[in-house]
């Protein structure tokens, strides 16, 4: 950011994206920054940038995709020629987004990687190096990144490879480094091992030191440019007098990234109607938001589960997108 600077960052400032650069990063820097309340809205977004002169922009892959839809060209209704700088984040760039921003707004627009717990960006695409459309960029001055696999004695192997995939991992001690999760010690000492912060995100590193992302290690899903875990999603929906369980899933989706899929099994005295459908997916929105709420509900009165009871989300995600089911040694219930 540069003194001068119109700086808009479209993230809610719930999330830390919103927190950390919506709010305190020109809060520090001292430059104006863009707050809109509104809900997405192409016309809208850029007659923002025309009117105020945004100078760097910050926003979401999926309002990027929805932009990429419209069947218009910005740049001959708006004046888009202040605007210096673009950024995106929030889950990865993909590569037609970038040519994109180049061959319509006529600017590169920069992928980078960071999370919640790192507290600001780690791996980005610099204004002054080349960007390979589809990788997050390399690591900030300061930040050692690299590509590796845990052991179960607890060390780590590094991965020297290029293009092989691993770990995502982080030497610790940035300033902005998270230092716990709330009543939960047994969590974050997890997420290290051998000198090593363990993102939990799966990547690859190319020849030329750029890392690339792969998917995540566990079943969080990323829609909207929002991380949302099942169990948030499955609590909240169990708090409804109809639904007995719930197992929910991100189902791939070209706008959104992955849209939240809930399969409910219903209590006694309850059918599942279309009106019920909705009616929790109502419910959800009213409990979660709309960014983290469930965008289908499908009603599965025998959810698949493990001998301990736990439902198996891998098996309905794969059953959902007609892929192959894995070992069902444990599968208890179908």
């Amino acid at each position: 950011l540069h003194p001068d600077d119109i700086f808009w960052c479209t993230a809610d400032p719930g999330w830390v994206t919103g927190t950390s650069y919506g709010i305190i990063a020109p809060l520090l820097h001292g430059v104006t920054a863009i707050v809109d309340e509104a809900e997405f809205n192409a016309r809208r977004w850029y007659q923002i940038l025309e009117d105020y002169g945004v100078t760097v922009w910050y926003t979401a892959p999926t309002a990027i995709r929805r932009l990429m839809r419209l069947e218009f060209d910005p740049t001959d209704e708006y004046d888009l020629s202040q605007l210096r700088f673009i950024a995106s984040v929030g889950e990865p760039l993909n590569p037609e987004a970038v040519v994109w921003g180049r061959e319509v707004l006529k600017r590169t627009i920069h992928d980078n990687w960071w999370q919640t717990e790192t507290g600001g960006i780690m791996i980005a695409n610099f204004a002054g190096q080349p960007v390979k459309p589809g990788s997050m960029g390399r690591p900030l001055p300061g930040i050692e990144a690299t590509i590796l696999r845990r052991n179960e004695d607890g060390t780590v192997t590094l991965i020297d490879q290029p293009n092989v995939d691993g770990d995502l991992a982080l030497k610790p001690g940035w300033p902005a480094m998270f230092r716990g999760y709330l009543h939960d010690d047994a969590r974050y000492a997890k997420c290290f091992a051998d000198g090593w912060y363990i993102s939990g995100d799966l990547a690859m590193r190319d020849e030329d030191g750029y890392f690339w992302f792969v998917g995540r290690a566990d079943d969080i899903i990323k829609t909207a440019g929002h991380m949302v875990g099942p169990f948030e999603v499955e609590s909240a929906l169990m708090e409804h007098p109809a639904v007995a369980e719930a197992g929910v899933i991100g189902v791939p989706n070209p706008v959104i990234g992955e849209l939240v899929k809930a399969f409910v099994s219903l209590n006694a005295g309850y059918k599942p109607t279309p009106e019920l459908q909705k009616e929790l997916l109502g419910f959800g929105r009213s409990k979660l938001g709309s960014a983290v709420a469930p965008k289908q509900i499908a009603f599965e009165q025998n959810l698949p589960k493990t001998r301990s009871g736990k439902i198996m989300r891998r098996l309905l995600k794969a059953r959902e997108l007609g892929l192959p089911e894995g070992d069902i040694s444990t599968l208890e219930s179908d």
